[in-house]
This record gives structure tokens, sequence and C-alpha cells, in this order.
């Protein structure tokens, strides 16, 4: 399986992180990182991370001005690509079909091939324009899952959070490392 993972410019890069962390432990999963200037920042401002360290965390890294790089042909096969976060601009360059970056050119060739692209938006609170751009998204075939957090899982640490919504996106692919406490009805609760 061979996954994209974009980091554009939005508060929230331990969602892109920590999916990156255990996709790495996913055997047969091949994963190609592309991150706007925007997302290298708020690694720095928002986690102990470094740039380089979440890039030594992917198989392939491309640059988001590298419009020729492999992902952007729908001749290279991919399973996917998930976007987190996705900033409202990266968003509204992928609704619109703007394809001035590798992170939306992927996106774009995402879905005219009918893969699968999920997008983690993480604005809040959202205008009419943030709205029509989301539906506009999943009327061309976008996923959108924004990272709202799963209280009946009874969190204890900001992780728990991060760690079921990755968890959440991954079972998007069918892929279940385990992270996800399962819904097993009022008298069940959540469970793993």
């Amino acid at each position: 399986m061979k996954l994209i993972i974009g980091m554009s410019g939005a508060s929230g890069a331990i969602y892109g992180i920590r999916l990156l962390e255990v996709l790495r432990s996913v055997e047969g999963v091949e994963t190609h990182l592309v991150m706007s200037d925007s997302a290298k920042l708020n690694i720095a401002v928002e986690t102990d991370y470094s740039a380089k360290q979440v890039e030594a965390l992917a198989d392939h890294v491309h640059s988001n001005k590298d419009i020729g790089a492999s992902i952007a042909s729908g001749s290279f096969q991919t399973d996917g690509m998930i976007i987190a976060p996705c900033a409202i601009k990266t968003l509204s360059a992928i609704a619109n079909s703007y394809a001035d970056s590798l992170i939306v050119r992927a996106a774009d060739v995402v879905l005219k091939e009918r893969r699968r692209l999920v997008l983690v938006p993480r604005e809040t609170p959202l205008h009419l324009g943030h709205c029509e751009l989301l539906l506009k998204a999943c009327q061309l075939g976008a996923i959108i899952a924004p990272p709202m957090p799963a209280l009946y899982i009874k969190p204890q640490t900001i992780d728990e959070l991060v760690n079921h919504h990755v968890g959440r996106l991954l079972d998007l692919f069918n892929i279940d490392p385990g992270l996800v406490r399962r819904w097993q009805g009022i008298q069940g609760g959540a469970q793993k």
C-alpha cells in the first residue's frame, strides 16, 4: 500500500506526525510525505519535532514545489492521500482545482483517479465560505474528517484524543493499528 501524507499550514501538525509514526510500524505501507513551508513552521511552533525529524518518519519526501514528483501523476499508483492538518488555503485550492503546489496537485490526482482523499481541516469557527469549500471538496469526492474529540472514550490525555482520531483516519484505508477504542453500545462503552 502507498499512502501520501500531506501536511499544510493549519494548527494540528501532531496529526500528520502521528500518522507517519504509526504508519512506520505497519508492514507493507509506503509513505510519501509532502509539507508546505507553513507546516514546517507549525511543526516547530506546536511540537518538539523539527521538520527534518518529521521527514525522517516517511519513506519518501517530496518538495512542495516539485510539481514533477512521482505523486503528481495519476500513472503513479497510490491508495490515496491524507492531508493532516489541512489549511483552509489548501482546502480552497483543492476545491477549486488550483494545483500550484505538490500538495494540491497530488490531491487533485487522487480525486481524478477516484482514489481516497481525506482532509483534516483544523479551522474553527467556520464561516459560510469555509463551509462552501468543504461542501465542494466533498462533492468532488474528498472525505472531510476534522479532528473532533471522541469523548465517549473518556480520554485522559491529548495523546489519547490524537491517537483515536489517527486510528479513525486509518480506518478509512482499512488499516487498524489498534488505536481506536471502538464503541460497543451503551452497556459495553468503548473498548480496544
